[in-house]
């Protein structure tokens, strides 16, 4: 096996979507695997394609304002990367007794009422994070038979996956970062799910006649701040809302920017102080 250089960036504040930004970034730059850490996120790529300015200038130039990046490089020996996910990062997961999260390579998987396959090539959407969870359970709590569902920033496609299998009969799934784009359409396709429509973008994404049922935002607090607004244009009366990514000391500003549109605060969920807020229109 190749050798491989290890980056370990140190985010702060850590926050998932930052992260998912950072190494939706680091993927065009040659780094193949990704695990969240509690302080960031660390970094593999091989020795062969790691280029030390790339990663400088994807750190000085990160999109996303208000976080510090730094990080720390070093070299490992090749090892079989699949092999060391299914030991380290990457094991099933279970919600609720409900929902089993797990990859291709697990052989011991937990039976569940639903059973999701998510590529281990990029670890966010896995479930581990405490807003993914939020989001999860909220889809299993809510009765999406027949329901219209989008799913803004849909990372992996998990969220959009649950939904399609909980009864959704329309889901669209949109990301604005093209690893992500093309991550979500194969681990659709890993899961029979072929009618979840993947569209590639942020707001602009959404069409003139798009109108939803549930809308499922699992971002951040600056970007929900300033994209609320489109969400809600493709919302009808009696339409729920989920919002996710932030903390909960975030929840009031975006309680008040959500009711300026029209939303209505119906509750929170927390932990470990991760929030997820719903409302409805």
């Amino acid at each position: 096996m190749n050798d491989y250089t290890k980056v370990t960036f140190t985010v702060t504040p850590n926050e998932e979507a930052v992260t998912d930004v950072l190494a939706a970034l680091l993927a065009e730059v040659g780094f193949e695997s990704f695990v969240p850490e509690e302080t960031g996120v660390t970094a593999y790529a091989p020795v062969a394609l790691f280029s030390a300015d790339a990663v400088a200038a994807v750190v000085d130039d990160f999109p996303l304002d208000g976080f510090s990046i730094t990080y720390t490089v070093e070299n490992i020996e090749g090892e079989d990367w699949n092999a060391e996910w299914e030991k380290n990062y990457f094991q099933p997961i279970v919600v609720d007794d409900r929902c089993v999260i797990h990859s291709t390579f697990h052989t011991d998987v937990p039976k569940a009422q639903y059973d999701i396959l998510i590529d281990p090539k990029m670890a966010f959407g896995t479930g581990y994070h405490q807003t993914t969870c939020h989001m999860l359970r909220a889809i299993l709590a809510t009765g999406m038979s027949g329901k219209s569902v989008l799913d803004m920033g849909c990372g992996t496609a998990l969220l959009a996956i649950l939904a399609r299998m909980h009864g959704a009969e329309k889901v669209v799934a949109i990301d604005i970062d093209e690893f992500a784009y093309e991550n979500a359409k194969e681990n659709i396709v890993l899961n029979n799910t072929p009618d979840i429509e993947v569209r590639l973008g942020g707001v602009e994404a959404l069409k003139e006649d798009d109108c939803f049922d549930y809308v499922i935002a699992n971002i951040n607090r600056n970007i929900l701040l300033e994209d609320i607004k489109h969400y809600v244009r493709c919302m009808h009366a009696g339409s729920r809302i989920f919002l996710s990514g932030f903390y909960v000391e975030d929840i009031e500003v975006l309680k008040e920017e959500a009711a300026r549109h029209g939303l209505h605060y119906i509750g929170f969920a927390e932990d470990n102080r991760w929030a997820m807020m719903e409302l409805e229109k």
